[in-house]
């Protein structure tokens, strides 16, 4: 990838995480405190749309198949390090969410990440089993 693609890969990756975050802290009491349904369907859509997210970008910068897990690792690398720093200090950063709370909403991101990067790992080892490889 070239240089430009990774700032913005990053850029990107930091401003879907600020969105992402910004929008938990106003509605995260009402997702993880309510009822077990709605944070299971919050569990299950939050890997989706952030895959959905995630693909449209790579595809749209035509990111080569091959290359899918840089990328999206790329996007996510800022979002981990940003909820690190979120969960260490959650009364600060979501003072409406209850400390007990706290093991859920990691929960909710651990997925997210992992779906992400697992489906882009996948991806990335399907682009390269396709790739002939040339005997001497």
């Amino acid at each position: 990838m070239k240089r430009r693609d990774v700032l913005l890969l990053l850029v990107l990756g930091l401003a879907i995480w600020l969105i992402g975050t910004l929008g938990y802290a106003y509605t995260e009491a009402a997702i993880l405190e309510t009822t077990s349904l709605r944070y299971w369907i919050s569990f299950f859509a939050s890997p989706v749309i952030s895959c959905a997210i995630c693909i449209w970008i790579v595809w749209r910068r035509r990111v080569p198949r091959a290359n899918w897990a840089a990328a999206m690792l790329l996007l996510t690398i800022p979002g981990m390090v940003g909820e690190a720093v979120v969960l260490t200090n959650l009364p600060v950063f979501m003072p409406a969410l209850h400390a007990t709370s706290g093991g859920k909403y990691g929960a909710l991101l651990f997925a997210t990440y992992a779906v992400v990067l697992g489906l882009a790992e996948a991806v990335t080892l399907s682009a390269h089993s396709r790739i002939p490889v040339r005997r001497a």
